[in-house]
């Protein structure tokens, strides 16, 4: 099938009008949860309120340039042995092809000094012992705990679906050991190390990937996403398109449909028991399984209309920090301009991020705590056979959403000169890192637009603009609420909000809610069936 035959827009559908589920979100984890379902043998609906599916994995074009909006690498793909390839594997007609971004993956400034992070458990840490020699014993302590914490990380996730009756029974087991980790902050568990400050800035380069300084996320979240990436960065061939491309066939082929312009009012549910939802047109759809990707906050507070308990169930829990991202069209090739594959995470020449955000929100400092640079075009094998000649740049960094709060109830694109002025501030900001970095796209760039929290909160609905939902702090890790099952029978949740945010922990999601509503073991079903593809190549 082409793209544009793998959905449509509810404006002219005509029906039918019931399913045996109901998705709300297009984004990796309601994509991939329908494929599950669908390969189960359910009827699955995907309403998605946007004009493009495929949530923070979708492209959009400008001009003859096309962007990625919130995929810029994946870990744990390199491998057919992994469970996360096999998983990518097991929810799409065709596998994805991954493209390698070489041996280093990242790459982090502060100022004129420069640390990469190579691909390789052993490789990473002897280039940071290379770097930090006299703090050997902290850095193999440190790599240690990344892998001992695999397993207790798995078990912890397992208890959010088990049986209710067994839950309290086998907390015990499955979800206190892990909690030991998850309670306490980054900082706080490398001070613990004896890490110096220079260590633990560079340890925590990758904070922007979950959006939480190190004062506040909790460990065991940064331990995850280092863990992650260990074995490498990936990149999908073809862009981020490819995730929706690849997997909505699964759904489509069995009877399943995916409505853009669809947008939700209202989940319906009666005598504790799901019926359907509500769109903003005053139209029903009904089925007697429901699932929730469009996060918690805006589930329970506007779908379901249940604000106190909102607050009662996940109030201690803030949202995540917002972004800017600027994106840039250029003139000329990856090789041309000497992009690179490495990501770049550029900061002031401090090493303690906390310090810097927070003296950048309180104004005492004009120097971004984090810029974020991807090179999309360099790491696409497939970027110059659909755009011959060009290359594309994506410039992230943290945004305070009070800064543009003021104009979040005026219509995108028609926020006024002020807003615009702002806007222009920040992309000069971003644009003289870029030329600071890759001297070479001076004078290249032909086409540039900047998105700010705003952006976010128009087309993903976060209230704050958060890109990753609710805050990874240990209070989140704690709270027994975020899991798939709710209190209305056949209503679910998935979602970054359930395991944890980017898209490998959407695709978690996926899998863990899939286990609830099939109740069948997923992780069992995606091995049986990665192995019985290998053997059979």
């Amino acid at each position: 099938m082409k793209p544009k035959e793998l959905f449509q827009s509810y404006k002219r559908y005509k029906g039918p009008f019931d399913y045996d589920c109901i998705i709300i979100g297009s984004g990796i984890s309601g994509l991939a949860l329908g494929a599950m379902l669908a390969k189960a043998g359910k009827k699955v609906l995907i309403l998605e309120k946007h004009y493009t599916p495929g949530g923070f994995t979708h492209t959009f074009k400008r001009d003859g340039w096309e962007w990625d909006v919130g995929v810029h690498y994946v870990g744990e793909v390199g491998s057919d042995k992994t469970l996360m390839k096999s998983t990518y594997d097991y929810v799409s007609e065709t596998p994805i092809e991954w493209a390698d971004m070489g041996d280093v993956y990242d790459t982090a400034y502060f100022g004129e000094e420069k640390y990469e992070f190579k691909k390789g458990k052993e490789e990473y840490k002897n280039q940071l012992i290379q770097y930090f020699p006299e703090e050997k014993e902290a850095i193999e302590a440190y790599c240690k705990l990344l892998y001992a914490l695999e397993k207790k990380s798995m078990l912890y996730q397992t208890w959010k679906v088990l049986p209710r009756f067994l839950r309290p029974l086998l907390s015990g087991f499955f979800r206190n050991p892990y909690l030991k980790y998850t309670s306490v902050t980054t900082e706080k568990m490398l001070d613990s190390l004896g890490m110096s400050e220079k260590l633990k800035g560079v340890i925590t380069t990758r904070f922007g990937d979950y959006g939480l300084t190190p004062d506040k996320s909790s460990f065991a979240m940064h331990a995850l996403l280092d863990r992650h990436y260990v074995y490498g960065g990936y990149y999908p061939v073809g862009g981020s398109a490819v995730f929706f491309e690849k997997i909505a066939p699964v759904i489509k082929s069995r009877n399943g449909e995916i409505l853009v312009v669809a947008e939700v009012e209202s989940i319906l549910h009666a005598d504790g028991k799901v019926k359907g939802v509500k769109m903003a047109d005053g139209k029903e759809f009904h089925a007697p399984l429901v699932v929730s990707s469009a996060g918690v906050q805006l589930t329970y507070e506007h779908l379901l209309n249940r604000k106190e308990e909102y607050k009662d169930k996940f109030g201690e829990i803030g949202p995540s920090l917002a972004h800017h991202c600027l994106y840039i069209g250029l003139d000329g090739t990856p090789e041309e301009l000497e992009l690179p594959k490495s990501n770049f995470w550029i900061f002031p020449d401090g090493y303690n991020h906390t310090r810097n955000f927070k003296e950048f929100l309180e104004g005492k400092s004009d120097s971004l705590p984090l810029v974020y640079i991807s090179f999309p075009a360099a790491k696409d094998p497939a970027f110059q056979q659909k755009n011959p000649g060009k290359s594309t740049i994506e410039i992230i960094t943290l945004g305070d959403f009070d800064e543009v709060a003021p104009w979040k109830d005026k219509p995108w694109k028609k926020r006024g000169e002020e807003y615009e002025a702002i806007k222009e501030r920040i992309a000069g900001q971003l644009e003289e890192v870029l030329y600071r970095y890759v001297p070479k796209t001076r004078g290249k760039i032909l086409h540039k637009e900047l998105s700010t929290p705003l952006s976010t909160r128009h087309f993903a609905a976060y209230s704050r603009g958060e890109v990753y939902g609710l805050e990874h702090t240990p209070a989140r890790f704690a709270n027994k609420n975020l899991k798939p099952e709710t209190d209305i029978k056949g209503f679910y949740l998935t979602g970054q909000d359930v395991v944890t945010c980017g898209v490998g922990g959407g695709l978690m999601a996926a899998m863990l809610t899939a286990t609830a509503i099939l109740k069948k073991n997923m992780i069992k079903e995606i091995i049986r069936e990665a192995k019985q593809k290998n053997a059979a190549n």
